[in-house]
């Protein structure tokens, strides 16, 4: 009897260790699953394959061989998980379906491929959840990005990039889907499409380096200091530059510092400014103010008030205002009038007048009495009217 008892003891331990074993299986292979999921791309032609121990490679050969417009693809980490990048076509058409926003708008209902505009809308993501496909609630934004070559006459004819849970058309072309690939080559392969060439279109260059600068990598980081050095296009290095204070952080706001100090291009060194005024990192704003107040090229000095200007608050229009007093050029003292134009009425108006009404510069209270004219408020018609009396 015991050994009977010990017989069906043993076959009851089997049997469950044979289920536990099942059931592991089935959840490994959904994990699996999950790890390699594709983007959601509807109208398409999809053909997966590994990136090999080479990218460049495997897409050089992938470029060769198709005899019509196709599509190469793949994902990599984002650097903010946040960040929504979705559709923005010209005549706003999309396809049926679409993202469901955690504040239930739809995310970008299908962004079209074939044809499109060339712009990614982009956007913050609300820390709510966001529902982006049937039965699947994602808690956070997606982590990872989709990068996308648009081939035609076996060369690369743009590049675009899209959060993971946007849906994708691809107007019936064909996309090859490559899995596995690394982060770093992904970035050394863009940054051979931002070479400066006599065939290359703009929209290649410009997909090229946002695409990098959206790695979440510090090969990008890298990359965007070798394409903003001196030796590079101005042009690149214009571009380079909002992306390094949109997109990098401490690094890109550190890179734009030096950019401000020793670029040879007066361009280069305003479009540097914009980009410390688009950096999120808690600095930026002082840096901007270091700038406005104490560097010694002009030129840099207006550009950073502009951006003060558009920055608003209390702490920058006390900021504009005490360069329009104590800057000694004038047109840096009449950038930092237009830049309290450009402030909310509340603020600027007073402001303007305030400069218009006690400022000794006669060329300085000449640009408020301007800017306050096209202001159509009625505190400057007040004042206009006191002036007349």
């Amino acid at each position: 009897m015991k050994n009977a008892s010990r017989i069906v003891a043993s076959a009851l331990v089997v049997k469950a260790s044979a289920a536990v074993g099942a059931l592991l299986t089935v959840t490994s292979l959904s994990v699996v699953g999950v790890a390699a999921q594709q983007p959601r791309i509807a109208n398409a032609k999809v053909a997966s394959q590994p990136a090999g121990s080479s990218l460049a490679q495997s897409f050089r050969t992938l470029v060769a061989s198709q005899t019509e417009p196709a599509w190469i693809g793949y994902t990599v980490p984002v650097v903010d998980s946040q960040r929504v990048m979705c559709c923005f076509n010209g005549d706003a058409s999309w396809s049926t379906g679409g993202v469901t926003m955690s504040d239930g708008s739809s995310c970008c209902r299908a962004c079209r491929l074939e044809p499109a505009a060339d712009g990614t809308s982009m956007t913050t993501r609300s820390a709510a959840p966001a529902q982006s496909q049937p039965g699947v609630v994602r808690l956070e934004g997606s982590e990872r990005m989709v990068v996308l070559f648009r081939i035609a006459e076996r060369a690369v004819d743009r590049i675009r990039v899209f959060s993971e849970d946007c849906e994708l058309d691809a107007g019936g072309r064909t996309v090859t889907w490559l899995e596995g690939v690394r982060p770093s080559e992904s970035t050394a392969l863009l940054e051979s499409f931002v070479a400066p060439a006599p065939d290359r279109r703009d929209r290649i260059s410009d997909g090229a380096i946002s695409a990098i600068a959206l790695h979440s990598d510090t090969a990008a980081d890298a990359a965007l200091e070798r394409l903003v050095a001196p030796s590079q296009p101005e042009n690149v290095r214009k571009k380079v530059t909002f992306w390094l204070g949109n997109s990098r952080g401490a690094s890109g706001l550190a890179t734009l510092r030096r950019v401000v100090k020793d670029d040879p291009s007066g361009e280069v060194q305003k479009a540097a400014v914009f980009g410390i005024s688009q950096s999120h990192e808690k600095d930026a704003y002082d840096v901007l103010l270091g700038l406005a107040r104490n560097d010694t090229n002009p030129r840099v000095r207006a550009e950073a008030i502009f951006w003060l200007g558009q920055k608003a608050g209390q702490k920058a229009s006390a900021a504009i205002t005490e360069r329009i007093e104590q800057d000694p050029d004038t047109e840096v003292k009449k950038r930092a009038v237009f830049a309290l134009s450009q402030m909310p009425k509340e603020e600027g108006v007073p402001l303007l007048i305030n400069v218009a009404r006690n400022n000794p510069n006669p060329a300085v209270r000449k640009q408020a009495m301007f800017w306050l004219g096209q202001s159509k408020d009625p505190r400057a018609v007040d004042f206009f009217a006191e002036i007349l009396k």
